[in-house]
């Protein structure tokens, strides 16, 4: 049989065994799609600014540049145990291969990631309201100078409550967020246009030019520089979670076709961010916001329609991760008793506690740095640990050449290393940077 042949070349042209999954099947240019949805998104925002922590254009676009080996590899990695394990989600993926103990550690690890990228959403949309409210503020301003008076139902963190309880949590509590459909687009037409935008007003700025070197000393050593700007990397280029999903969907599944699918999704990816990274931070140096677009004026055009842009798209997101998150503390609630009217009960109790937490969270820890931080540290272990792991347990029990195999397992112990200590490292300076406010 052809599966039980060794071989380098059967590891990357034969597809594996999967589950039948009903028709149509999802296309390459309909996969690469979805990746760069997933990908694009609240992370695009923070990029300039960690382009000025890594400092300068030259240290960040190599560390780019080498994470993207990283990234690249756990995309097909996560394939390529997909097609071995027949799974079609994430979670099962690393419990059919890893063992039950890791799947767990898995679930917690997700449901944490989806809750701290909820966390991110929420900070984001508090940051551009307040930027629209200056805005509104300086039109009603009248000929004397004096601003409307501040009243606490014109603060933004009131709007934001409001958007909450009468947009997100209603578009939060069906079983199937039926709006993915018409806003599929939406998260990769933002991202695009916010880095036209900062190209745009790079070149067109009227004010003087900020003079930069290709790096400077941010008061850091060399080293310590670099690993900053790896959370926020993890954090824009973080898909894996939904690439299984994207592959077993898939009508071709050689893993040849997966492969040029996730080098064509990351690479349009580097484009994006590299480009808005190195712009955003040109036009403002070392004091870019982090979250780039609350460095422009309250008055510029092009960035209230990129606000207004990425507030929609993150409304409209908001949902589809917390139903991700749901599902995982869901199951085992229902798993001995699934009547309609206790299932009901459990998934709006769920969504209303879900919203209520990551909004207090938001509205206490505004700087959505320190947020990027954690969750940078929690996707390495979607995007290096468990990928690595996989790879390590499929080697195990599939046929191949001994040396591609411990290739492959000496491959996936260095990814398990690099994922623990970004992990660690990040966390680290999360934990450091609150201790240091206090």
């Amino acid at each position: 049989m052809e599966a039980q042949t060794g071989g380098d070349a059967g590891v990357f042209d034969k597809p594996r065994m999967s589950t039948p999954s009903p028709s149509p099947r999802l296309g390459f240019c309909g996969a690469v799609f979805i990746m760069l949805k997933s990908a694009l998104g609240a992370g695009l925002l923070s990029f300039p600014w960690a382009f000025s922590r890594a400092g300068g254009v030259h240290t960040a676009v190599t560390v780019e540049m080498f994470s993207l080996v990283f990234l690249v590899s756990g995309l097909v990695i996560l394939g390529y145990s997909s097609s071995i394990s027949g799974q079609s989600t994430y979670q099962a993926v690393v419990g059919h291969l890893c063992g039950p103990a890791i799947g767990k550690l898995c679930e917690l690890c997700f449901v944490l990631n989806v809750f701290m990228i909820c966390v991110a959403f929420l900070v984001i949309l508090a940051d551009q309201l307040k930027k629209l409210s200056i805005s509104i503020y300086e039109l009603i301003t009248d000929s004397a100078g004096n601003a409307m008076p501040y009243h606490w139902y014109t603060d933004q963190r009131f709007t934001l409550f409001l958007v909450c309880l009468f947009v997100i949590l209603p578009l939060s509590i069906p079983k199937e967020i039926w709006i993915q459909k018409y806003t599929s687009a939406l998260g990769t037409v933002a991202a695009t246009y916010l880095t036209v935008a900062i190209v745009v007003r790079y070149y067109t700025r009227t004010v003087p030019e900020v003079h930069l070197s290709p790096s400077y000393n941010t008061g850091m050593g060399f080293w310590a520089s670099i690993f900053n700007v790896i959370p926020t990397i993890c954090f824009g280029f973080q898909c894996h979670e939904c690439c299984v999903a994207v592959y077993s969907s898939l009508g071709n599944k050689k893993l040849s076709n997966w492969v040029i699918i996730s080098l064509l999704s990351m690479f349009i990816c580097l484009v994006i961010y590299t480009l808005t990274g190195i712009y955003g931070y040109l036009t403002f140096g070392r004091n870019v916001a982090a979250d780039v677009l609350m460095s422009y004026s309250g008055d510029d055009v092009l960035m209230i329609i990129a606000r207004l842009l990425f507030g929609v798209s993150i409304i409209t997101i908001y949902p589809i991760a917390l139903l991700l998150g749901r599902l995982v503390i869901q199951d085992p609630l229902l798993r001995h008793r699934e009547t309609e009217s206790y299932e009901t009960c459990i998934r709006v109790a769920l969504t209303a506690v879900w919203i209520i937490i990551t909004l207090l969270i938001a509205l206490f820890v505004p700087d959505i740095s320190k947020v990027i931080s954690i969750i940078g540290g929690i996707s390495a272990f979607f995007i290096f640990v468990f990928p690595g792991l996989c790879l390590i347990f499929a080697m195990q029990s599939q046929p191949m050449s001994a040396r591609l195999r411990w290739i492959l397992i000496a491959w996936g112990m260095i990814t398990i290393l690099f994922g623990t200590f970004i992990f660690g490292q990040s966390t680290f300076f999360a934990i450091m940077q609150v201790f240091h406010k206090l």
